[in-house]
């Protein structure tokens, strides 16, 4: 899926046709929610990006057609957890048709205080979790309640249990998951059925050219489901985005630390090679390696984290310009799948 360019169209003008739409929109996995392919990532939000330059950014995505918001309820923990929740509600309580735009998603589960029951999965954590970001967000409503982690102390039917409380208060509009294994998805879908419930309706994983482990379970199952996949970090925390040339610059931020920083040592051959085979389709590193995640079929969109505006309009580039079959074959090369390829089992027993 591809987004047509409009050569008369300024970055930040909202000028999209019905074909464009088409292109830049898809479906939230087999639910009739239509959202952007692109979806703007607030964990730098608090520490990283200031306030007033996160709303500069919302603004900017939104105006670039971006309708998609994902944040966490830890989010801007380098401020305080909650923090980038509060700046997003402030951000929407600025204009008064802003909430009915915005496809808003956050996530429970991780810890958010010192208490035993401040974290996991458990009804009462989800329940109070989800008023305490619908005050700081400053809406009666979240798109998207994502579990930000597996909990296997509590069951399913307990989970559902709130999920079910809270979608039937309208307080909750759709379940998701994020970072669980294929039988994760299996097991919660099983018994949502059980339920006559929706159950979860997308999952969010790591997934790019680096780490391709989704591809064996994950992805498949998502697909069996009917899940859409949004995939958080699909430049492997800036190691696929120039890594190389930044270093050598100085200029490098996030690539120089954390999982890049970490990860770079036994992938600098292949790195240096990637760097060199985009420079010769004179491409930027960062949006090949969007471009191919936004190629994978079992993909419905990104989660960017953005710092800049170029990096969005960067971003929506990726998506309006795919890579040719040549281009996704020679990735392909450098950056093998896991075992054999495909799904598991054959992956393993070709």
């Amino acid at each position: 899926m591809t987004f047509a360019v409009d050569a008369k169209r300024q970055p930040g003008e909202a000028t999209l046709d019905r074909l464009e739409r088409d292109r830049f929109y898809t479906q939230l996995g087999r639910t009739g929610l239509r959202i952007s392919r692109l979806a703007l990532g607030t964990v730098n939000f608090g520490g990283r990006v200031e306030e007033p330059e996160a709303r500069r950014l919302m603004d900017h995505a939104l105006a670039r057609g971006i309708n998609f918001v994902d944040t966490a309820n830890t989010y801007g923990w380098r401020v305080y957890k909650g923090h980038t929740e509060e700046v997003i509600g402030r951000w929407l309580a600025a204009s008064p048709s802003r909430r009915d735009e915005v496809i808003l998603a956050t996530k429970v589960g991780n810890e958010v205080g010192p208490g035993p029951n401040d974290h996991g999965l458990s009804a009462r954590h989800i329940i109070a979790a989800c008023e305490a970001s619908l005050r700081r967000l400053g809406t009666d409503w979240i798109d998207l309640y994502q579990m930000h982690v597996v909990d296997h102390t509590s069951s399913w039917d307990e989970v559902w249990q709130a999920m079910e409380q809270l979608v039937g208060q309208g307080k909750v509009r759709y379940v998701g998951s994020s970072n669980f294994a294929g039988w994760n998805l299996a097991a919660a879908q099983e018994s949502a059925r059980n339920r006559n419930f929706l159950g979860v309706v997308a999952e969010q994983c790591g997934y790019n050219l680096v780490t391709r482990f989704p591809e064996l379970e994950v992805l498949p199952a998502a697909q069996a489901y009917g899940i859409a996949v949004l995939v958080w970090s699909p430049l492997h925390g800036g190691l696929l985005g120039g890594v190389l040339r930044k270093l050598a610059e100085g200029t490098a931020v996030k690539s120089a630390q954390g999982r890049a920083a970490a990860t770079l040592d036994g992938w600098h051959d292949t790195i240096a090679e990637y760097e060199r085979s985009c420079r010769e389709i004179g491409r930027d590193p960062a949006q090949v390696g969007l471009s191919w995640v936004l190629s994978r079929p079992a993909v419905t969109g990104v989660v960017i984290g953005p710092r800049t505006e170029e990096h969005v309009d960067g971003a929506i580039e990726a998506l309006e310009k795919p890579l040719s079959e040549a281009e996704i074959g020679t990735l392909d090369d450098l950056f093998p799948p896991a075992g054999g390829g495909g799904p598991a089992p054959q992956a393993w027993i070709s």
